[in-house]
């Protein structure tokens, strides 16, 4: 994906890949970091950062974007144009993580 991208392709071009709702991003989350030690006290300690950036940006509107927030969206956009074709256990835990299901293509 270009840097040219302006704000609207952006939003539109992510949540086209972005096929996971937040709860559901979120519970996926919860459970990975959950591991077997169980869940932290803290329940962002051991999420996945590009995982906890696109829940922020799930629950913001296109005008409330920061730059960082524009950031992540693009990482998850080249990711995902990256990662999507492969159909191992490690890129589908790696798109997941990033709101993605390729078995909901």
């Amino acid at each position: 994906m270009s840097e040219g991208f302006d704000a609207d392709m952006l939003w539109d071009e992510f949540h086209r890949v972005v096929n996971m709702n937040s709860e559901e991003l979120r519970t996926y989350l919860l459970a990975d970091a959950s591991g077997e030690d169980g869940f932290s006290a803290d329940p962002d300690l051991g999420i996945d950062e590009l995982g906890r950036g696109v829940l922020h940006v799930l629950r913001k509107r296109k005008m409330d974007l920061t730059d960082d927030d524009r950031d992540v969206m693009r990482r998850v956009v080249e990711l995902v144009e990256t990662v999507g074709n492969k159909s191992d256990d490690q890129a589908r835990h790696m798109l997941m993580s990033a709101g993605h299901d390729p078995l909901r293509a």
